[in-house]
């Protein structure tokens, strides 16, 4: 049976719920009411048949409350003189709400909407945009009004957002809430308060003028006749990105791996340092200008995401070079093969053909389903060889047949201790 019944009716106007739309008559001050609801009912042929049905149909429509139901008059040729349901219409916002149980739920809202108004009301807007949003934030309202209106008075603060002075304001509060922040400041905060190059939650510090805690770069240096430090043991060294910036290091290439045993266990290596990346955060790099003047060779996992950072790298540093991440590699290691969890299947633009050939061949599984094959699981003597075969391949360029015919400098310092 296909009739409308109150389910039905109610779902009809709990859609405009599920919209936002009835809330948002509520910032707008335009009424969605009297609406007419869609209503279909029985046919004559089943008046005719199922007479009982529809006569029980009909004192359920009536029932119904917070709602008028219109009838009208008809004639049937069996069942003579009748009225029957023609329009079912909700009159007022309160009808329904009442209706879908949404009542409570308004009145918080309209709290919002007063607050708002009062305090900032360049941001009804918002309301009426994400009201079912807003809904959601109802306790935490007042106090993320308090942090726009605290960044209106103190635009681009210079300060960490721990130093921020709200009463009932932390700022793990403000951390945990910089999406919904970011949308309500870019609306109440004038354009010259807004970094625009900076987006997105990571930056958000950067974006509104707080001071943000100073990215790092760990790093070792490969060749003992370009230590940084005084002494000859390990040295294991962090900065931040604009110290790193001014490092004056004497190398002349750098190496980029994302395992920590690897950085720690990487050997010597001749006019070199060896960085650890953790991830995408590539950005700082690009700060350095004396990069510019090095070969710079990133290794990470054989799989869909270790492409993509290496793209991502490439944004920031052009003429970064793959290292270990080459079909060769993968094949002698096919017994350590494991599997990657969420693969990457976007395009990735940066890699050069030989890369992207084997990174679709990765994202298309035409390998295995969903191979990955980490760095830590590559033996070290073929990590030793594949540095030799560097500094020889670079040696040759440039030398005569002959030349090329003795023994190269070896890229690996064997005489320095290995990590």
């Amino acid at each position: 049976m296909s009739w409308a019944r109150p389910a039905d009716l109610r779902a009809q106007v709990h859609k405009l719920w599920d919209r936002g739309d009835l809330l948002a008559s509520l910032v707008a001050g335009e009424s969605l009411f009297p609406r007419r609801l869609t209503l279909t009912g029985p046919t004559s042929a089943a008046m005719a048949d199922r007479f009982d049905e529809v006569r029980a149909w009909i004192v359920e429509l009536r029932a119904m409350p917070h709602c008028r139901v219109e009838m009208r008059e008809f004639r049937h040729r069996l069942l003579g003189a009748n009225t029957m349901p023609e329009d079912v219409w909700i009159d007022t916002l309160e009808d329904a709400l009442a209706l879908i149980g949404k009542r409570r739920d308004a009145g918080r809202f309209s709290i919002l909407i007063d607050m708002t108004a009062r305090r900032l009301p360049q941001l009804l807007g918002w309301l009426a945009k994400k009201p079912l949003r807003a809904l959601a934030l109802a306790d935490e309202w007042s106090r993320l009004l308090e942090i726009v209106f605290w960044l209106q008075i103190h635009p681009r603060p210079d300060i960490y957002l721990r130093q921020v002075d709200i009463p009932g304001v932390h700022s793990k509060f403000i951390e945990a809430h910089r999406g919904v922040l970011a949308e309500l400041l870019d609306l109440a905060l004038p354009p010259e308060a807004i970094d625009a190059t900076a987006s997105g939650v990571s930056q958000f510090a950067r974006r509104y003028g707080f001071r943000d805690k100073p990215a790092r770069i760990r790093f070792r240096v490969l060749d003992s006749a370009h230590t940084l430090l005084p002494g000859t043991g390990e040295q294991d060294i962090s900065l931040d990105a604009d110290s790193f910036a001014r490092l004056q290091p004497n190398i002349t290439r750098m190496f980029i791996t994302e395992n920590e045993i690897n950085f720690l266990a990487f050997p010597p290596v001749k006019d070199s340092l060896v960085i650890f990346g953790a991830g995408y955060g590539f950005e700082m790099l690009s700060q350095a200008e004396w990069l510019s003047r090095c070969r710079i060779h990133y290794w990470g996992d054989i799989d869909t995401h270790g492409f993509a950072i290496l793209d991502q790298l490439r944004s920031q540093v052009a003429h970064v070079e793959s290292f270990l991440m080459d079909r060769a590699t993968l094949l002698a290691f096919e017994s350590q093969w494991g599997e990657e969890d969420k693969p990457t299947l976007r395009d990735l633009p940066r890699l050069t053909s030989e890369e992207r050939a084997l990174y679709d061949d990765l994202r298309d599984n035409r390998l295995r389903k969903n191979l990955r094959l980490e760095q830590e699981r590559i033996g070290f003597g073929w990590v030793e060889s594949a540095l030799r075969m560097m500094q020889q391949a670079l040696g040759n360029i440039g030398r005569s047949a002959e030349e090329q015919r003795a023994q190269p400098t070896p890229l690996i310092n064997r005489s320095a201790t290995t990590t």
